[in-house]
C-alpha cells in the first residue's frame, strides 16, 4: 500500500477536504519535480510513505492546537510541514529553507491545496525572527548545530501535553550524536505506530525548551 489510502489507514478520521487534500499531493509533487528536482527520482514513486506518512509521525506523538504556531526548518520540498499543515488547519506552519527554488515549490503546493495556514519563505534557519511552540524538523543537520539554530525561537509559555520544543525526525542510531549534543531529549520510536519496514529504524526525538 503506497499510495493515499496508507494515510488513511492510520488517520481514519480526517475531513473529506483532507482526504482530497493527501490524495492531490502526488499528482503536485510528480509535476513539480519533473520542473525542480525536489524529491528523488526512486523516492516521489513512495511519496507517501517516505515523505508524507513520516513527516505525520510527528503528529503520533504531539497534535498541535489551534492558533499553535510551528517552524519547520530545512523544509525542503515541504516535509514535514505540508503534511501537519493539511492534518492541523487550524495551526500555522513557517517553512523555512535556505535554497529558493524549493521555497517556490513549498507555496506553489500549498496554494494549489488551498492552505491557508501555510508560508514558506526563502532564508537560513538562524535569520528567522519571532518564537514557535514547536519546532520541527527531518534530518538536516546533526542534533548540536541544529539546536543552536533554534535558540530563542522557542515560545516559553507551553499550551500543549508536551513541553514546547523541538519534534526532530531521525533514523538509524543516535546514541553518539545525542551524548554530543548534551541536551534534554526523549526518544520515540515510529514503529510503535507504523508496519511499513520503511519506518524499522525511525524515530522522533523529542527535545523540550531547555
Amino acid at each position: 500500500m503506497s499510495d493515499k489510502e496508507v494515510i488513511f489507514k492510520y488517520f481514519p478520521d480526517l475531513s473529506s477536504q483532507q482526504q482530497e487534500q493527501f490524495a492531490k499531493l502526488m499528482p503536485l509533487y510528480v509535476d513539480w519535480n519533473a520542473k525542480i528536482n525536489v524529491i528523488s527520482r526512486k523516492d516521489i514513486e513512495e511519496l507517501y510513505i517516505r515523505h508524507v506518512l513520516h513527516s505525520l509521525g510527528i503528529a503520533k506523538i504531539q497534535s498541535f492546537k489551534p492558533n499553535a504556531q510551528i517552524l519547520d526548518i530545512g523544509t525542503g520540498g515541504g516535509f514535514p510541514g505540508i503534511p501537519l499543515a493539511i492534518l492541523n488547519p487550524e495551526t500555522d506552519f513557517l517553512l523555512v529553507d535556505s535554497i529558493g527554488k524549493k521555497i517556490k515549490v513549498v507555496n506553489e503546493v500549498a496554494q494549489a491545496l488551498g492552505l491557508t495556514n501555510v508560508k514558506g519563505i526563502h532564508s537560513r534557519a538562524e535569520e528567522i525572527d519571532g518564537q514557535f511552540d514547536f519546532i520541527v524538523s527531518r534530518a538536516v543537520t546533526r542534533m548540536k548545530p541544529f539546536y543552536t539554530w533554534t535558540k530563542g525561537k522557542i515560545k516559553k509559555e507551553s499550551n500543549h501535553e508536551l513541553q514546547n520544543g523541538i519534534l526532530y525526525l531521525k533514523g538509524g542510531d543516535l546514541t553518539e550524536e545525542l551524548q554530543e549534543s548534551k541536551l534534554r531529549y526523549k526518544l520515540f520510536e515510529l514503529p510503535k505506530y507504523f508496519d511499513e519496514d520503511f519506518f524499522d529504524t525511525k524515530k522522533v526525538v523529542y527535545v523540550p525548551r531547555q
